[in-house]
């Protein structure tokens, strides 16, 4: 597979997370049946097709996909007049709702574990919850250091920066690392997710697998390691980061923004690699499915030394019902999905600083939503 291949497909995939998202959450909204209109655009707009797509839609879960919902949304809404309402409360609080049946899709950068999966088969009449990954990217370090304008880090130096081993911007680990840098004496501010989080459940599974001996905690969606501070949801980190000398911080990549610099990764190979959509890509290409039937979950390598591959990755996961989903909502969430896995919506992506999911993987997804009863 070409690499720019599978850059527009897992761009589609984020789109098409958080399209079923959307459709699926519109657990009131009315079957009055919309043919459509056309919304004409640079993105393709006026290709989509709404089907009986109609209402408003609620969903919640992983706010690393909000930016990429929000664009998905704007062009969705606009040529099927349905309202959708994406909360990006985390994921931890999109997956308790959908389990919940407060909404019938969820957005997760983890995928469901087994008492999820169980749980789920209660909303789900006749069938459950499955994972189907939509929306690839990295996982930025975003640091401000004053003077540092270039910052590369390696697995333990993080892992000893979030165990609080590693306090100052002058450590040795650190300035061996960037001989070139002046590093200030200054104190770390390691900031991390205050709510429970898939980015947070990736971002220490990298840590586990690269420096377990310097990390020694289990992974998960809330934070177990000792010290540093906390912000609720991407935004709110990356918030702390912009205005606190001294922070380092983790976030989905569209979050790193407004002068915001980012870490490059030492993972051992040639060079340090940089966080970006095309370096993520290679790493997601190194994937595996583990899920079975209609699942899709995924077996990241988080120690990948592949040239140039990212290796602090993370996809997120539009949950929804296999089957038993509400007659009122599934044309809008086929419709949403749709789109969000065309050609037209990966454009978006891509612009969203969002990296493609492999084209094998996407194109199971287009397969199982079309199947979603």
């Amino acid at each position: 597979m070409k690499l720019q291949r599978k850059n527009r497909r897992v761009l589609a995939l984020g789109a098409l997370a958080v399209s079923g998202a959307l459709a699926l959450t519109a657990c009131g909204s009315d079957e009055t049946g919309n043919g459509g209109g056309d919304a004409s655009s640079s993105t393709g707009a006026s290709n989509i097709k709404c089907d009986d797509a109609s209402g408003q839609v609620l969903a919640d879960g992983s706010s690393a996909q909000k930016n990429a919902v929000d664009a998905w949304v704007k062009q969705f809404s606009a040529a099927c007049k349905v309202e959708i309402n994406y909360k990006a409360g985390g994921s931890g609080a999109g997956v308790t709702a959908f389990t919940q049946g407060q909404i019938p899709w969820a957005g997760s950068d983890s995928a469901l574990k087994p008492e999820e999966v169980e749980a789920s088969k209660k909303i789900c009449s006749g069938g459950q919850g499955i994972d189907l990954p939509m929306v690839g990217g990295p996982i930025a370090l975003g640091y401000n250091v004053p003077g540092v304008d270039k910052l590369v880090l390696d697995a333990p130096t993080i892992a000893k920066i979030y165990n609080d081993k590693i306090k100052n911007w002058n450590d040795p680990a650190i300035a061996k690392l960037n001989p070139d840098a002046k590093l200030p004496d200054l104190k770390i501010q390691a900031f991390h997710r205050s709510d429970e989080s898939g980015t947070t459940d990736n971002f220490t599974k990298y840590l586990i697998a690269t420096a377990k001996s310097d990390f020694p905690y289990e992974g998960g969606k809330a934070w177990q390691a000792k010290g540093g501070q906390s912000a609720p949801q991407s935004s709110g980190v990356a918030a702390q980061v912009k205005q606190t000398a001294g922070a380092i911080g983790y976030f989905e990549l569209s979050y790193a923004k407004d002068g915001i610099k980012t870490v490059a990764i030492d993972t051992g190979a040639a060079a340090p690699v940089e966080a970006n959509v095309e370096n993520a890509t290679k790493a997601i290409a190194d994937a595996k499915v583990v899920g079975t039937g209609k699942d899709l979950a995924l077996e990241l390598n988080y120690a990948t030394k592949a040239e140039g591959a990212y290796p602090m990755i993370l996809v997120t996961y539009e949950i929804v019902c296999d089957k038993g989903n509400k007659a009122e909502t599934l044309p809008a969430v086929k419709a949403f999905l749709r789109y969000a896995a065309s050609e037209d919506g990966q454009k978006i992506l891509a612009e969203k600083d969002y990296a493609p999911m492999p084209e094998d993987i996407i194109a199971k997804v287009r397969t199982t939503v079309e199947s979603l009863s």
